[in-house]
């Protein structure tokens, strides 16, 4: 059985968009990467890591994708939160970005729903729906949801 070309969405476009300009601003080569992978029991390859990058280009042939434990990995290596790869570096509300599985919406929205802020589906002033006071308490662990006072606003 053969496998056609992994299409990668812009979520995995970010991704290798974003390890590509992390490892540069972090002044890692794709071998010291590697290494550094390697060392945190994440074992990528420099041809691997290369394949990543790749899919930051449109019209690339050989791309690999990022699994959830890649992107931790990466992350952690490179010091960054996991949203810091999954999403492009601005958060300008004039922006939009596309979010897999949503479409496309203000950057601003994309980050606040990515650190944890907001749901990522627009909330209607007021909130008839409780659509915040339910992502709050599916989103976030107890210790980390905002405090809601008596008249909804949060804290």
């Amino acid at each position: 059985m053969t496998t056609g070309r992994i299409e990668l969405g812009p979520n995995g476009r970010a991704v290798a968009a974003n390890v590509k300009r992390l490892r540069a601003a972090r002044g890692l080569s794709l071998r010291a990467l590697s290494e550094a992978l390697g060392e945190v029991g994440r074992g990528l390859s420099q041809d691997a890591i290369n394949k990543i990058e790749n899919g930051a280009k449109p019209d690339a042939k050989q791309v690999r994708r990022v699994d959830v434990d890649d992107l931790v990995a990466l992350a952690a290596v490179l010091r960054v939160n996991p949203s810091a790869l999954l999403l492009p570096p601005t958060d300008d509300p004039a922006e939009t970005v596309e979010v897999t599985g949503v479409g496309e919406v203000s950057a601003e929205a994309a980050w606040d729903w990515a650190d944890g802020e907001m749901p990522i589906e627009h909330v209607e002033p007021g909130d008839p729906t409780g659509a915040i006071l339910q992502f709050e308490f599916h989103a976030r662990p107890p210790r980390r949801r905002r405090q809601i006072s008596p008249g909804g606003d949060y804290g």
